[in-house]
């Protein structure tokens, strides 16, 4: 739980930190810390409330703050975290593309690499801050491309939607930022196969959510469609978390995107076919890009706090040669 350590909790990490580091003279410094009832301003502090809290992905977000490393039941568990994201700055390299505004105002950002006429494209942070970890490697993404320009085949261009929801994303980085500002899941919420409600035996259900009042309802929604409607993407990776696997667009699935989805599977290891929990899936942005004529996945990472990077470069790399 988040709060201020009593004394004892002081003397307990300052002893756990002498051992680590000097043994026996550790230990008494914490006995003496106790003794004076003074304890000592700690010279890192985030790095000790990191280590009691759990172990955090290196790649995660400044000052976010975890429980216990473990795999959570993606339908059951969620992860508790604290503070509202960092925005992401790419200091050198192309300005995002702002597509359209969310309920709130924030904008949505597109980075665009390559000038080829093949299209693909990368799409993060539909369920916003419940899936936090979505955006974190999205913007992994864009940096690394950045650098290693050489990466993307002179016939591609790469588009990278880095945050689908930011209110969610803003609102919290637990189960109540999953929904966008009018309590709507985005991942519903797409004409393609639509509904307002669905049974939700074997589907997420932690909190009230809908489709929407109508399909694109949502001005993220219709942001996102006037942008695919308005381009000719041949493959998208939709990314979400976990650990559920790579599940095909289309209703029933695509068989093109059923072949993406094995390639995606042999090379990230997540599952194919995906961990069946009876949950019907409607109104999908991956259903909604397969109706447009695209090669398309929803792909879960493996829990909700790694970016799992190294895998999902190597899915970068199959989207990017993917129809040659």
């Amino acid at each position: 739980m988040k709060g201020k350590r009593s004394g004892t909790s002081t003397w307990l990490v300052t002893a756990i930190w002498g051992l680590n580091a000097v043994g026996l003279v550790g230990v008494l410094a914490g006995l003496i810390l106790v003794n004076n009832k003074q304890p000592q301003p700690v010279s890192q502090p985030r790095a000790l409330e990191l280590s009691i809290a759990g172990t955090p992905s290196p790649t995660s977000p400044p000052g976010i703050r975890y429980l216990p490393s473990v795999t959570p039941n993606p339908l059951t568990t969620p992860i508790e975290a604290y503070n509202t994201p960092t925005p992401f700055v790419l200091p050198q390299g192309p300005r995002p593309i702002i597509i359209g505004y969310s309920v709130s105002g924030r904008p949505l950002e597109v980075y665009k690499f390559g000038q080829g006429e093949r299209q693909v494209m990368i799409a993060a942070g539909i369920h916003g801050g419940y899936e936090w970890n979505t955006i974190a490697l999205a913007d992994e993404l864009i940096t690394y491309v950045n650098e290693n320009p050489e990466i993307i085949p002179s016939d591609v261009t790469l588009f990278i939607l880095r945050n689908i929801n930011p209110d969610g994303d803003a609102r919290a980085h637990e189960i109540e930022g999953r929904v966008n500002d009018h309590g709507v899941d985005l991942n519903r919420n797409f004409p393609e196969n639509w509904q307002a409600k669905w049974d939700r035996d074997g589907c997420w259900d932690l909190t009230p959510t809908t489709g929407g009042s109508r399909p694109g309802s949502e001005p993220e929604t219709r942001a996102v469609m006037n942008f695919l409607s308005s381009r000719q993407v041949e493959a998208l990776i939709s990314y979400h978390s976990a650990a559920l696997g790579v599940f095909p667009g289309g209703e029933p699935w695509d068989e093109e995107s059923v072949e993406f989805a094995k390639a995606l599977s042999k090379v990230t290891y997540y599952p194919y076919p995906p961990i069946d929990t009876g949950c019907v899936y409607t109104g999908t942005l991956a259903d909604y890009a397969v109706s447009l004529g695209a090669v398309a996945v929803d792909m879960e990472l493996r829990n909700h706090r790694d970016t799992d990077f190294s895998q999902n470069l190597k899915a970068l790399k199959v989207l990017l040669n993917w129809g040659k």
